[in-house]
């Protein structure tokens, strides 16, 4: 490109800019009037909590919108011009008029007319099939998934997406905060439909408690995904959806919350929307302290050692924060782009003494202590970039998105060890981990006829994990400290997924149907240091590389009949791969516990799991039901074998094996009953039986076999009371029923959750208090058997928590979509802010 051509593409785009820039000073310019009215119906009566959109017929950044008050009557400020006016009202027809607006001045009342039917329902046409719930219902039930509004869960106002997990249908959370669905842990999170820096890397509960509830519009329960979804996550998909702007003008709310354990939170959601530009700003921070307890004793039967026990109280103090900006611009009625930028930052301190108790055959007893004081931080970078366009009118589109995500932990811990109040060493571990990705999505969808639709789609999914693991000690208080070969070590891992996938829909009467296939290339390269088992503390310098590549096609088929209205049967099937997280595959211990060390296995392998699905969906105005019966068959599943050190008989290292298989069976029922206008009920109850059949072998050594049957329960129960229309009281109860097969037996666990809301200030405020774990009963107890040994173990996660937040709601433009919601101003108790943007 010569210098006269870049000088006249310079000019063209300074000239394009400076028309844009002049327009937009333009139309903030004018002189705007102030202009009011009244909605009322057909009777004359006024319409509160109307929508009223003024859209300018030459320039959109003109336009604007209101909400009537209790008597009707809006007031906003418009430039002179053309103008369409469209009000929209719950259980009232959607009504448009042109009006010439010239002066300021009232242009009078406008009428609308209600509608035939007043059953204010609304449908959702997923997958192929339409199903329609009652709006009210705090979930509804599509083809290939359900729905959950966490606006119902007054208990987790002011917590955050692993309070809000607790209560979702389907889903069960441990003490130790493990997500499972169905009785699995294999769960894959997505943070709208993608992989997300907010989720961290292998941070576990610490992610989930990062995100605020207050942040959160609904979750998606994935429990048999079909071809669009990725393959991962045997168990299912929990899609986390933020919530999104949908109002013109400036709006934003503002939640705070104290509690104790100490807590104290703020987060804002912040939005301006003005002609074909949306922007948004979601932020917050806050600061918990948390405490768990943990304790086991071990009875030997053979060997020196008769019994070893051990307490701790671990003490934490953690600060998160988070900031999502970004924006979304129409380029045109059919075109719109969107950029948005996130950063998250959580860090932890721990205080956690350990106690030790080893009593030998002959008697003696040593008493030993292990204190460790450690610090954890981590921070998360993500951009997104996204193009949607619409080719006509009729349904068909593309999306495309590119996401750069980046995340940093670092762990240190400094460990002093006493024996018989003796100084016996000092350890200092340090683990550093770097993750980066991208994530590459474009998605097509042709509708074919008037009850068909084409969907095809590709992914790029690419991740690089570096991780830095280093140990030292000093076994007197003299002497220098010493490397421990054994905990120390460079490992890098990286995975590359390529997924292409197409699936086809068709409705045919009251027979629905959706067939898909889609492929995964996996390519895995992991590299780590080798150490010889016979000296694991020499370094060897030796450095070992491993590759592992999958090529595996997943079908789905979704099957669906409408008996009669609001009345289906649902049938379906899907393949599904559960990849080893990266850590499971990095054979470097920590020695934070060296009584309890975890330490991953180079040769583990994904899991196969093929997933059969039989429900029923029955939706009446007081009365849902949703029972579903669910068969999976597991290949090469993953089980953790406890391994006893020989060389220290009191302690145990911890790694995953693929061993033999698995079969689960299972009916997951969900329903809600609404007794009366003031009283909601909503329960799940998950019954399922297992069967696992295998045998571990190392080395040609038999270890020990997984063989076993058993059945569980899962069950949850919330009763909603409405004692006015701005005060409402939730109580739930949560069961989580025993488990056992050949090496270990879960003992059983329930407790209860209590939330309360007051709306105040006309609507704009709401004010939340709950107490989780009323009854202090949540904690895990478990016992393992190992070939000469019983292990008997106890923890709780957190004990009773109390806290009480306050929402305030501010400039709220309505909808321009506007969705249908209860008149009664409780209808926003749940904080219903719809603020933020796409991630």
């Amino acid at each position: 490109m010569n210098q006269t051509e870049i000088i006249n593409l310079f000019t063209k785009k300074t000239l394009g800019l400076t028309f844009v820039l002049s327009a937009a000073a333009f139309a903030f310019g004018q002189e705007k009037a102030a202009i009011s009215g009244t909605i009322v119906s057909k009777n004359n009566q006024p319409v509160p909590y109307a929508s009223v959109t003024f859209s300018n017929k030459e320039n959109k950044l003109l336009s604007d919108a209101a909400l009537t008050d209790e008597k009707g009557q809006y007031k906003l400020d418009l430039a002179p011009g053309n103008y369409d006016i469209t009000v929209e009202a719950i259980d009232y027809k959607k009504s448009v008029v042109n009006k010439q607006i010239a002066a300021a001045g009232n242009i009078g009342a406008l009428s609308i007319e209600p509608e035939k039917s007043a059953t204010n329902l609304k449908t959702g046409d997923i997958q192929g099939v339409t199903i329609t719930v009652q709006a009210t219902k705090p979930y509804k039930v599509e083809l290939d998934k359900k729905t959950y509004d966490v606006k119902s869960d007054l208990t987790s106002i002011g917590g955050n997406l692993q309070d809000v997990l607790q209560n979702v249908p389907s889903v069960s959370v441990d003490p130790d905060g493990t997500v499972s669905m169905r009785g699995s842990s294999n769960v894959r999170f997505l943070i709208n439909g993608k992989p997300s820096a907010l989720l961290g890397i292998d941070d576990g509960a610490n992610a989930l408690q990062a995100i605020p509830a207050d942040q959160i519009d609904r979750i998606e329960v994935i429990t048999n995904p079909s071809a669009k979804y990725d393959a991962s996550g045997t168990a299912g998909i929990l899609n986390i959806i933020l919530k999104k702007n949908n109002k013109l003008g400036f709006n934003g709310s503002v939640i705070g919350t104290l509690g104790y354990l100490p807590k104290t939170n703020l987060n804002v959601n912040l939005s301006w929307k003005k002609g074909n530009w949306n922007w948004f700003l979601n932020g917050g921070g806050g600061y918990q302290e948390g405490k768990n307890k943990n304790r086991s004793t071990t009875n030997y039967t053979s060997g020196d050692l008769l019994s070893a026990y051990q307490n701790s109280e671990n003490k934490t103090k953690s600060n998160n924060y988070n900031a999502t900006a970004g924006v979304v611009y129409d380029i045109s009625p059919k075109t719109s782009i969107n950029l948005s930028g996130t950063i998250r930052t959580f860090d932890n301190t721990n205080d956690n003494p350990i106690n030790y108790i080893d009593t030998n055959r002959n008697g003696s007893s040593v008493f030993s202590t292990r204190n460790s004081i450690g610090a954890n931080t981590n921070t998360g970078m993500q951009g997104d970039f996204g193009i949607d366009h619409k080719f006509d009118d009729k349904g068909q589109n593309i999306s495309l998105s590119v996401s750069l995500q980046r995340n940093q932990s670092n762990n240190n811990s400094d460990i002093t060890a006493t024996t018989n109040d003796i100084f016996s060493s000092f350890t200092n571990t340090k683990v550093k981990t770097l993750n980066k990705s991208l994530v590459g999505k474009l998605d097509y969808e042709l509708p074919i006829g008037e009850h068909s639709t084409f969907n095809a789609g590709y992914k790029l999914d690419h991740n690089d994990n570096d991780y830095d693991y280093f140990a030292q000690n000093q076994l007197s208080q003299t002497q220098p400290p010493t490397v421990m070969g054994r905990f120390t070590g460079l490992s890098n891992y990286t995975e590359t997924f390529n997924a292409f996938y197409a699936q086809f829909k068709s409705k045919m009467g009251a027979f629905s149907y959706q067939v898909g296939l889609r492929n995964e290339i996996s390519n895995i390269n992991f590299s780590y240091p080798y150490r010889n088992p016979q000296t694991p503390d020499v370094n060897t310098d030796v450095i070992l590389n491993k590759k592992k590549n999958y090529n595996n096609l997943f079908p789905s088929i979704f099957l669906s009949y409408d008996i009669a209205k609001n009345n289906q049967i649902l049938l379906n099937y899907s393949r599904r791969i559960d990849r080893p997280r990266s850590f499971f595959m990095i054979p470097i211990p920590s020695p934070s516990d060296v009584r309890n060390l975890f330490q991953g296995n180079p040769d583990l392998n994904p899991s196969y799991i093929d997933s059969f699905e039989l429900g029923y969906n029955l939706s009446k105005s007081k009365v849902t039901i949703n029972p579903t019966l669910y068969y999976r068959k597991e290949k090469d599943n993953v089980q953790f074998a406890i391994i006893q050190n020989l060389a220290d008989p009191g302690s145990f290292t911890s790694t995953p094996f693929n061993v033999g298989s698995e079969d689960r069976y299972g009916l997951d029922l969900n329903g809600t009953y609404d007794p009366f206008a003031w009283w909601k009920i909503m329960g799940n109850v998950d019954l399922f039986g297992y069967k696992t059949k295998g045998d571990l072998f190392i080395d040609g050594n038999f270890i020990q076999s997984y063989d076993g049957t058993g059945f569980s329960s899962r069950a949850r129960l919330a009763n909603t009371f409405k004692l006015d229309k701005t005060f409402s009281i939730q109580v739930q109860g949560n069961f989580r029923g025993a488990q056992k097969n050949a090496s270990q037996e879960t003992k059983s666990i329930y407790f209860f959750n209590l939330g309360a809301t007051k709306t105040i200030w006309k609507g704009n405020g709401t004010i939340a208090f709950n107490i989780q774990d009323i009854f202090n009963t949540r904690a895990r107890q478990v016992t393992n058997f190992g070939p000469n040994y019983t292990r008997e173990m106890y923890m709780q996660w957190q004990p009773r928590q109390f806290s009480l937040s306050l929402t305030y709601r501010f400039k709220q433009g309505e909808k321009v979509e506007q969705q249908k919601r209860k008149k009664d101003i409780n209808s926003n108790a749940g904080g219903d802010d719809d603020q933020g943007g796409p991630m």
